[in-house]
């Protein structure tokens, strides 16, 4: 996959998960190798599983160009010992995952996820909590669902607060639903410092592209306006 990436010439964002299963905010659980693991011996197991996968991408010439340490970890990760209750237990894993990543290349952008779209409170405990303990990142990238997260006013409110408020860049990682107000939101704020929105499984999940028979419909056309309208290559560095 990382070699068809490349080829086509498109961006690659990686994304650890750090679980025997998909992990979202709802689940974090540690990979059944890591679950008798001390608190050193997890992060040890968190560099190395890290490291080594880049390393292995770097020798085919497939680095990524972003990375997230963890997928939508507001409610933390290798639960128990890591959720978010336990901040320092959590920022300790967290710099494990961001020390492997820089260690391979210094030009690969480190992204925080969190599942708090709409949510401006939450957002900012969780970057201020990590800010506090010294995890240094490149990019807060947040999900956004309408179900789970909110108005459209929601989303603006806390992406505004969040590009004022914090260094570092912003993404709109993970949203499927209100995809001309999430684009027109995310590319019409002051700074510039949203850099760009990923649509969640366009094709099999959520507000998708296709029908069931596989036929297109009227929101392929959408993402055509969009893209000319908004289209942003991330910089590397």
């Amino acid at each position: 996959m990382a070699l068809r990436i490349k080829e086509a010439g498109m961006g690659f964002l990686l994304d650890f998960h750090y679980s025997d299963n998909w992990a979202d905010p709802g689940k974090q659980y540690k990979p059944a190798a890591w679950k008798k693991l001390n608190n050193q011996q997890l992060q040890d197991s968190i560099k190395t599983f890290t490291r080594l996968t880049l390393l292995a991408l770097k020798k085919q010439g497939t680095l990524p160009d972003m990375v997230q340490v963890g997928n939508e970890i507001n409610h933390g990760i290798l639960w128990p010992d890591g959720r978010v209750k336990n901040l320092d237990t959590l920022a300790g894993f967290l710099k494990a995952g961001i020390n492997s990543v820089k260690s391979v290349s210094s030009n690969i952008r480190v992204m925080l996820h969190i599942a708090c779209g709409g949510q401006n409170a939450e957002s900012r405990y969780f970057v201020d909590n990590m800010l506090k303990r010294s995890v240094n990142f490149d990019i807060i990238g947040q999900s956004y669902y309408p179900e789970w997260h909110g108005t459209p006013d929601s989303l603006r409110n806390n992406l505004t607060d969040l590009t004022a408020r914090y260094k570092q860049d912003v993404i709109v990682v993970e949203y499927s639903q209100r995809k001309r107000e999430v684009n027109d939101i995310a590319f019409s704020l002051p700074g510039n410092k949203v850099k760009g929105t990923f649509i969640w499984e366009p094709f099999s999940w959520g507000e998708t592209f296709v029908d069931k028979q596989g036929n297109t419909n009227a929101h392929m056309a959408t993402y055509d306006s969009i893209s000319k309208q908004y289209h942003i290559r991330l910089p590397l560095e």
